[in-house]
Protein backbone atom coordinates (compact mmCIF):
# COMPACT_ATOMS: atom_id res chain seq x y z
CA UNK A 1 0.00 0.00 0.00
CA UNK A 2 2.95 2.32 0.71
CA UNK A 3 4.23 1.97 -2.59
CA UNK A 4 0.88 2.25 -4.35
CA UNK A 5 0.37 5.46 -2.47
CA UNK A 6 4.53 6.16 -3.25
CA UNK A 7 3.61 5.41 -6.94
CA UNK A 8 0.61 7.38 -7.02
CA UNK A 9 2.42 10.12 -5.41
CA UNK A 10 5.06 9.98 -7.72
CA UNK A 11 2.70 9.95 -10.65
CA UNK A 12 1.05 13.03 -9.48
CA UNK A 13 4.53 15.02 -9.28
CA UNK A 14 5.08 14.14 -12.49
CA UNK A 15 2.02 15.01 -14.22
CA UNK A 16 2.15 18.15 -12.29
CA UNK A 17 5.54 19.13 -13.15
CA UNK A 18 5.19 17.99 -16.53
CA UNK A 19 1.72 20.51 -16.75
CA UNK A 20 3.82 23.27 -15.00
CA UNK A 21 6.60 22.29 -17.96
CA UNK A 22 4.08 22.30 -20.30
CA UNK A 23 2.98 25.76 -18.88
CA UNK A 24 5.88 27.41 -18.16
CA UNK A 25 6.87 26.73 -22.04
CA UNK A 26 3.54 27.94 -23.20
CA UNK A 27 3.79 31.10 -21.57
CA UNK A 28 7.72 31.39 -22.46
CA UNK A 29 6.46 30.95 -25.81
CA UNK A 30 3.82 33.73 -25.63
CA UNK A 31 6.22 35.69 -24.12
CA UNK A 32 8.79 35.38 -26.90
CA UNK A 33 5.97 36.50 -29.17
CA UNK A 34 4.87 39.39 -27.07
CA UNK A 35 8.82 40.34 -27.02
CA UNK A 36 9.14 40.35 -30.61
CA UNK A 37 5.88 41.64 -31.47
CA UNK A 38 7.20 44.59 -29.14
CA UNK A 39 11.12 45.23 -30.82
CA UNK A 40 8.98 44.89 -34.70
CA UNK A 41 6.76 47.88 -33.55
CA UNK A 42 9.37 49.88 -31.64
CA UNK A 43 11.70 49.14 -34.73
CA UNK A 44 9.19 50.24 -37.19
CA UNK A 45 8.19 53.52 -34.57
CA UNK A 46 11.54 54.46 -34.64
CA UNK A 47 12.27 53.91 -38.42
CA UNK A 48 9.04 56.08 -38.77
CA UNK A 49 10.18 59.14 -36.26
CA UNK A 50 14.02 58.86 -38.24
CA UNK A 51 11.92 59.16 -41.42
CA UNK A 52 9.66 62.13 -40.21
CA UNK A 53 12.96 63.63 -38.81
CA UNK A 54 15.14 63.65 -41.90
CA UNK A 55 11.83 65.12 -43.62
CA UNK A 56 11.49 67.74 -41.05
CA UNK A 57 15.46 68.68 -41.42
CA UNK A 58 14.58 68.45 -45.46
CA UNK A 59 12.06 70.73 -45.25
CA UNK A 60 13.68 73.16 -42.60
CA UNK A 61 16.49 73.19 -45.53
CA UNK A 62 14.60 74.17 -48.22
CA UNK A 63 12.87 76.59 -46.27
CA UNK A 64 16.02 78.14 -45.03
CA UNK A 65 17.48 78.56 -48.58
CA UNK A 66 14.14 79.78 -49.72
CA UNK A 67 13.87 82.43 -46.81
CA UNK A 68 18.13 83.10 -47.64
CA UNK A 69 17.31 83.43 -51.48
CA UNK A 70 14.41 85.86 -50.84
CA UNK A 71 16.35 88.16 -48.16
CA UNK A 72 19.40 88.19 -50.76
CA UNK A 73 16.97 88.93 -53.63
CA UNK A 74 15.67 92.17 -51.65
CA UNK A 75 18.97 93.11 -50.42
CA UNK A 76 19.83 93.45 -54.32
CA UNK A 77 16.79 95.39 -55.14
CA UNK A 78 17.10 98.02 -51.90
CA UNK A 79 20.91 98.25 -52.99
CA UNK A 80 19.55 98.92 -56.47
CA UNK A 81 17.00 101.38 -54.87
CA UNK A 82 19.11 103.55 -53.58
CA UNK A 83 21.53 103.22 -55.89
CA UNK A 84 19.17 104.55 -58.56
CA UNK A 85 18.24 107.32 -55.97
CA UNK A 86 22.30 108.36 -55.66
CA UNK A 87 22.09 108.72 -59.44
CA UNK A 88 18.72 110.37 -60.17
CA UNK A 89 19.97 113.25 -57.64
CA UNK A 90 23.48 113.39 -59.47
CA UNK A 91 21.93 113.43 -62.99
CA UNK A 92 19.39 115.80 -62.06
CA UNK A 93 21.94 118.43 -60.06
CA UNK A 94 24.38 117.87 -62.72
CA UNK A 95 21.53 118.62 -65.29
CA UNK A 96 20.45 121.77 -63.38
CA UNK A 97 23.82 122.95 -63.39
CA UNK A 98 24.40 122.75 -67.17
CA UNK A 99 20.90 124.45 -68.09
CA UNK A 100 21.88 128.14 -67.32
CA UNK A 101 20.75 130.86 -69.11
CA UNK A 102 24.05 130.93 -71.57
CA UNK A 103 22.93 127.36 -72.39
CA UNK A 104 19.32 128.21 -73.27
CA UNK A 105 20.49 130.95 -75.39
CA UNK A 106 22.63 128.53 -77.37
CA UNK A 107 20.16 125.96 -77.87
CA UNK A 108 17.51 128.01 -78.65
CA UNK A 109 17.68 129.06 -82.32
CA UNK A 110 18.16 126.02 -83.19
CA UNK A 111 15.31 124.24 -81.73
CA UNK A 112 13.45 127.38 -83.28
CA UNK A 113 14.61 126.38 -86.71
CA UNK A 114 13.90 123.19 -86.67
CA UNK A 115 10.56 123.38 -85.18
CA UNK A 116 9.57 126.61 -88.16
CA UNK A 117 10.38 123.73 -90.91
CA UNK A 118 7.34 121.38 -89.24
CA UNK A 119 5.77 124.48 -90.01
CA UNK A 120 4.34 125.78 -87.15
CA UNK A 121 5.93 129.37 -85.65
CA UNK A 122 3.05 129.78 -83.07
CA UNK A 123 5.05 129.44 -80.49
CA UNK A 124 5.44 129.64 -76.71
CA UNK A 125 9.03 129.01 -75.23
CA UNK A 126 8.46 128.80 -71.32
CA UNK A 127 11.46 129.55 -69.31
CA UNK A 128 12.26 129.42 -65.51
CA UNK A 129 11.73 133.16 -64.08
CA UNK A 130 15.17 133.49 -62.84
CA UNK A 131 16.58 133.29 -66.56
CA UNK A 132 13.42 135.05 -68.00
CA UNK A 133 14.82 138.62 -67.83
CA UNK A 134 18.49 137.12 -69.98
CA UNK A 135 16.74 135.16 -72.58
CA UNK A 136 13.88 137.92 -73.28
CA UNK A 137 17.60 139.94 -73.84
CA UNK A 138 18.63 137.50 -76.31
CA UNK A 139 15.37 137.17 -77.92
CA UNK A 140 15.20 141.13 -78.94
CA UNK A 141 18.93 141.10 -80.08
CA UNK A 142 19.06 138.03 -81.59
CA UNK A 143 16.00 136.53 -82.15
CA UNK A 144 13.86 139.59 -83.30
CA UNK A 145 12.65 137.77 -86.69
CA UNK A 146 11.07 134.63 -84.72
CA UNK A 147 9.33 136.95 -81.79
CA UNK A 148 7.61 138.81 -85.40
CA UNK A 149 6.56 135.20 -86.57
CA UNK A 150 4.22 134.87 -83.37
CA UNK A 151 6.88 132.79 -81.01
CA UNK A 152 5.82 134.69 -77.60
CA UNK A 153 8.33 134.14 -74.14
CA UNK A 154 7.15 132.92 -70.53
CA UNK A 155 7.75 132.62 -67.53
CA UNK A 156 7.72 128.47 -66.57
CA UNK A 157 6.71 128.10 -63.19
CA UNK A 158 8.03 124.61 -61.54
CA UNK A 159 11.25 124.31 -63.24
CA UNK A 160 14.79 124.88 -61.96
CA UNK A 161 16.55 125.29 -65.30
CA UNK A 162 15.72 124.33 -68.98
CA UNK A 163 13.52 125.12 -71.25
CA UNK A 164 9.88 124.12 -72.67
CA UNK A 165 8.92 124.87 -76.34
CA UNK A 166 4.94 124.54 -76.56
CA UNK A 167 2.47 125.26 -79.89
CA UNK A 168 0.15 128.00 -78.71
CA UNK A 169 -2.63 125.78 -78.79
CA UNK A 170 -0.99 123.82 -76.07
CA UNK A 171 -1.41 120.51 -79.11
CA UNK A 172 2.31 119.40 -79.01
CA UNK A 173 5.45 120.77 -77.00
CA UNK A 174 9.38 119.71 -76.28
CA UNK A 175 10.50 119.33 -72.67
CA UNK A 176 13.53 120.54 -72.17
CA UNK A 177 13.59 120.86 -68.72
CA UNK A 178 16.58 119.80 -66.73
CA UNK A 179 14.40 117.74 -64.62
CA UNK A 180 12.73 116.04 -68.36
CA UNK A 181 16.51 115.40 -69.53
CA UNK A 182 17.59 114.04 -66.04
CA UNK A 183 14.30 111.68 -66.20
CA UNK A 184 15.52 110.86 -69.56
CA UNK A 185 19.16 110.17 -68.77
CA UNK A 186 18.18 108.35 -65.21
CA UNK A 187 15.80 105.57 -67.44
CA UNK A 188 19.18 105.00 -69.54
CA UNK A 189 21.52 104.93 -66.65
CA UNK A 190 18.76 102.74 -64.26
CA UNK A 191 18.57 100.42 -67.38
CA UNK A 192 22.56 99.94 -67.01
CA UNK A 193 22.45 99.91 -63.58
CA UNK A 194 20.06 96.67 -63.68
CA UNK A 195 22.12 95.13 -66.10
CA UNK A 196 25.66 95.42 -63.68
CA UNK A 197 23.53 94.62 -60.30
CA UNK A 198 21.90 91.10 -62.51
CA UNK A 199 25.47 90.10 -63.23
CA UNK A 200 26.69 90.75 -59.67
CA UNK A 201 23.61 89.00 -58.43
CA UNK A 202 24.91 85.75 -60.24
Amino acid sequence: MDIRVQELLDKIKRDGVESAEADAAKIRAKAEEERARIVEEARKEAKAIVEKAKADVARMEESGKASLKQASRDLVLAFRGEIEKVLAAIVRAEAEAAYDADTIMKALPGVLEAWAKSGSDQLSVLVPQKDLAAVEAFFKDKLAAALKKGVELKPLSGAKAGFRIAEKDGAAYYDFTAEAVAGMLGAYLNAQLAAVVAEAAK
